[in-house]
């Protein structure tokens, strides 16, 4: 299943992306009109905490749905609506793996042996289609890493690899944006990586039953059409398992928790000279099987 969170009339909503058509259901509209369930959440991060649960209400709904004549009532076209980030606010920061494909860490002068965490702040949260700032006043080597994000459903500390899964709600795309001089300057992450708008996600949450093997994805990052970052999720130093369970030792993962993990080799600062974005500039993340995560810079 495909969700996103979107918003309409200065109301935030979430739903399942109607099958073959570039449409929403309105699924707090259906239960608020039919009743068909005894209660269901108000917020999508209320539902993830629900894992598997939520997805079985929510297909009962569209069902319920579908034998009404007015089906059609209940879809919002994507002309219609303003998308957000499939979590328009996580729990706590984001959470990111640096240097976890080998030939990023070698464009960026390091080498993948540590395992490297580091957050960003949920207000850098942003979404498909937004037009972001380059933030010219703060920065001139802004910087973008298209990624795989996981997206936690359900409580744990000190969770086994083996048992990882378990705790994985789905994915969606990332672009961990990055201010290159704030980062090398504060010799740290965060200030570099959360400025307002610098973590755009979506355009969707796919449930893991969907991808369940997370490790054999494709990632493509395109500049204006060009083909700068071309990898394979494969090729991860950290897998999907390995990182929940190392991050899991040190943090109590809640549902709602988005773990982005790690950029492949072709970012801007790994060009000579590097190609940092500028205004007007339009980049293009694609992951095989969730789809394409676009922003305009200016």
């Amino acid at each position: 299943m495909k969700l996103l969170s979107y918003r309409l009339n200065d109301k935030i909503y979430f739903g399942p992306k109607v099958k073959k058509e570039e449409a929403v259901w309105d699924v707090l509209s259906i239960q608020e009109t039919l009743q068909v369930l005894p209660e269901f959440p108000a917020t999508i991060v209320e539902g993830v905490g629900l894992g598997m649960d939520f997805i079985e209400q929510i297909r009962k709904l569209v069902e319920a749905a579908l034998k009404e004549e007015n089906a059609n009532d209940f879809k919002k076209q994507f002309t219609e609506i303003e998308w957000l980030s499939p979590i328009p606010r996580t729990p706590k920061n984001i959470m990111a793996i640096g240097k976890n494909y080998a030939e990023h860490a070698k464009e960026m002068g390091g080498v993948a042996n540590d395992f490297v965490v580091f957050t960003k702040s949920p207000t850098s949260i942003a979404a498909d289609e937004q037009t972001l700032s380059i933030h010219a006043d703060k920065t001139d080597a802004y910087d973008y890493e298209g990624e795989l994000a996981i997206l936690i459903g359900k409580k744990g500390k000190d969770i086994p690899s083996k048992l990882a899964y378990d705790y994985v709600f789905g994915y969606t795309i990332a672009n961990d944006l990055t201010a290159r001089d704030l980062q090398k300057k504060h010799q740290q992450y965060f200030l570099g990586k959360s400025l307002e708008g610098s973590c755009p996600m979506g355009p969707y949450i796919v449930t893991k039953d969907e991808l369940p093997n997370p490790q054999e994805l494709t990632i493509v990052t395109k500049v204006n059409d060009e083909i700068r970052q071309d990898g394979k999720t494969s090729d991860m130093v950290y897998s999907v398992e390995q990182i929940i369970e190392e991050i899991s030792k040190s943090v109590t993962l809640e549902p709602g928790d988005v773990i982005l993990t790690g950029t492949p080799a072709g970012v801007g600062k790994g060009f000579n000279p590097p190609k940092f974005l500028k205004s007007g500039d339009i980049v293009k993340v694609s992951i095989e099987g969730i789809g394409t995560l676009v922003n305009k810079f200016e």
